[in-house]
């Protein structure tokens, strides 16, 4: 499963990515040769999905290196600079920070020869990617032991092969149980503003033939109400110490109805998302993006001129609304605080 589409895909001069802001309705990859088209890519979402977006910025950091060898410069300096300006691309996705400190990391034992730097990042990105696409199928493994053998799973945004180097979290965790044998049907949550579930996760589950219904992210209350949702399964941009998780603009509202009603809320995030550093989601930086995206659908305005707009692109949910937190690593459950800490010893 996953296997029809390319997320990501790197040519040894140039990064490939698919155009997410244009699906379903255009497969186009986005051809990417230095790293300030990469930081672009990433800031106006051709790539988006924490994993994705960290795979991303290291192969950023190659193209960086190569660029620097080609010009007979510094290629020390072209990758600092690359560092920072991609450093600047998506506050909230902690993947991208972690990426970029393995980069850092292996470039400081490297030596000046520009073609050795290049050849060594090279082969770390492409470890880079590979690691994630074995996270991903490992997380997949450990959560479709979560899910029912038949029953609604809600899921929210976008979280499958799309945000990340292959496969996915949630959508892992899902493309996981149906290939065990699981009858999984999914409510699709279409994610206002972006639209990320009813563009992306829509299109991937019917890639792969995954019976999935969509939903107005206002219609999933009803869902739970009529007792037609037997679980939800998202992913997350930063996962805190305490087990608060960053994820879409709406996944605290999922998280609550869960609660209310009795429903197990998963999230399904690689060891990477999880940033020990901050001790609780409140600590975690929201980043708010362009008004026209609440403002406009799909390029036509549908909102009076000159209106205010708030537009934050993530929420924090409380980890005692989180049921387990799904790693490569195993499955973390409450109390959060003590797996997270056992997780990392």
């Amino acid at each position: 499963m996953s296997g029809a589409f390319r997320t990501i895909a790197w040519e040894g001069d140039a990064l490939l990515l698919l155009d997410q802001r244009v699906l379903p309705a255009v497969e186009s990859m986005r051809r990417c040769t230095d790293p300030s088209t990469v930081a672009d890519a990433i800031r106006t979402m051709v790539v988006r999905g924490a994993p994705a977006i960290g795979v991303s910025a290291a192969f950023g950091l190659v193209l960086a290196v190569r660029s620097a060898w080609k010009k007979g410069r510094p290629w020390r300096r072209a990758f600092d600079e690359a560092a920072t300006e991609l450093s600047g691309t998506r506050p909230t996705a902690v993947n991208l920070f972690w990426a970029i400190d393995r980069m850092r990391r292996e470039a400081a034992a490297l030596p000046d020869d520009p073609a050795a730097a290049f050849a060594r990042l090279e082969e770390r990105a492409i470890a880079l990617f590979e690691e994630d696409v074995a996270a991903n199928r490992a997380m997949g493994e450990h959560g479709a032991k979560l899910l029912p053998a038949k029953g609604n799973v809600l899921t929210h945004c976008n979280a499958g092969a799309l945000a990340t180097a292959g496969y996915g979290t949630a959508l892992g965790v899902i493309r996981a149980s149906v290939a065990a044998g699981k009858r999984i049907h999914v409510y699709v949550d279409e994610t206002r503003p972006f639209l990320q579930g009813s563009r992306l996760t829509a299109w991937e589950l019917m890639k792969d033939g995954i019976p999935c219904t969509l939903i107005t992210d206002s219609m999933a209350a009803s869902l739970f109400a009529a007792g037609k949702i037997d679980a939800a399964v998202v992913g997350a941009d930063r996962v805190a110490a305490n087990g608060d998780v960053a994820n879409k603009i709406g996944t605290y509202g999922v998280a609550v109805l869960c609660k209310v009603h009795k429903v197990p809320f998963y999230v399904a995030a690689p060891r990477s998302t999880i940033d020990v550093k901050l001790s609780t989601g409140k600590r975690i930086p929201i980043e708010e993006r362009d008004p026209s995206e609440v403002t406009h659908l799909m390029g036509i305005r549908v909102a009076p001129h000159g209106v205010p707009v708030y537009n934050p692109a993530f929420d924090v949910t409380p980890a005692r609304y989180v049921s387990a937190i799904v790693t490569e690593k195993g499955v973390l459950k409450p109390p959060l605080a003590g797996a997270i800490r056992k997780l990392f010893r």
